[in-house]
């Protein structure tokens, strides 16, 4: 009888491909917030090892500067969009421009995913750059995965700054099982322009490799794993670096785990293609400082992917 391989044997696009085949075959349709349609399987695990290559997908393009920049944005505990704007990079554009046509009654002119509604949307991410006031107004994006990590809102109003609390025990108590950030706060859920997808991870330390496991409550398969899957690698290296560990593996559960109806054939497309080796993540000697990482220092090496696929954003 053949055994069948570990996950840590197993590359990394190729759990990603077989996630996409198993949605396909044995997922659920299912209606969904966004109106689009999904078709869904529960429950579902990726583990990779960072010491075999980080995971930058090579079956189609991750546009790593994207990841970097949002993780960035993350670490320095921001809530407000216009920072990536002004870094064109504009992965969280559609939900503030959505919640600001709706506040201001003009989302009945202008449709969802209409040629009128992208145009507009444009406009939006153009004042947002141009206007601190407009921005500081409409670019708000509520208390989002970033700014729960670094300000987190605790008994009494006290702040938690979760992520130095992390880096202080994982440098002074590893044995800790407590190294825990959390992100969904129930009491702020309605006041957050997306409610946080991954919700929860955990560093341990184990001698000298720093491991993370995550669990993420939606995944968008086909549009945000490929993002998530990277950012939560480069974090872990991040973390290691600053607290002179070697990063490990990454662990990560997900829970409803669906493709959007639209994403079918672009996830046939990339199912065919063969995965390449993966690339080398390169650290630079000036990220010392949780609060001063330049983003410069932060590159990617051998990154010979398969083309880019394009699908559309449901939001």
């Amino acid at each position: 009888m053949q055994r069948s391989k570990s996950r840590r044997s197993v590359g990394i696009d190729q759990q990603y491909l077989e996630i996409l085949a198993d949605i396909l075959k044995n997922g659920v349709v299912s209606d969904d917030r966004t109106k689009t349609g999904t078709k869904k399987i529960f429950g579902r695990m990726l583990k990779f090892d960072l010491s075999k290559g980080f995971p930058l997908l090579t079956t189609k393009e991750v546009w790593f500067r994207g990841v970097k920049e949002e993780l960035l944005w993350f670490i320095n505990g921001e809530r407000n969009l216009r920072r990536l704007v002004l870094k064109n990079v504009n992965i969280w554009n559609e939900w503030p421009f959505q919640k600001y046509l709706e506040k201001n009654r003009l989302d009945k002119k202008y449709p969802k995913y209409s040629l009128d509604w992208k145009n507009q949307l444009d406009i939006f991410v153009g004042k947002i750059k141009k206007s601190k006031n407009f921005a500081k107004r409409w670019g708000d994006l509520g208390p989002i995965y970033g700014y729960q990590w670094r300000h987190w809102k605790g008994l009494n109003g006290k702040e938690v700054d979760q992520l130095r609390n992390a880096i202080d025990l994982i440098k002074n108590h590893p044995e800790s099982r407590r190294i825990i950030f959390n992100a969904w706060d129930a009491a702020e859920v309605d006041n957050v322009a997306l409610p946080p997808c991954h919700v929860l991870f955990q560093f341990q330390v184990a001698g000298d490799k720093l491991n993370c496991t995550m669990y993420q409550r939606s995944v968008d398969t086909f549009l945000g794993l490929p993002f998530n899957i990277a950012s939560y690698a480069l974090l872990t290296e991040i973390i290691a670096k600053l607290t002179l560990k070697k990063a490990g593996e990454v662990t990560m559960f997900l829970a409803d785990t669906h493709l959007y109806l639209n994403h079918f054939n672009q996830a046939r497309l990339q199912i065919k293609r063969k995965p390449r080796r993966l690339p080398k993540l390169v650290l630079g000697n000036s990220i010392k400082n949780i609060n001063k990482i330049d983003g410069e220092a932060i590159k990617i090496e051998g990154y010979k992917p398969h083309p880019p696929i394009k699908a559309e954003i449901s939001v």
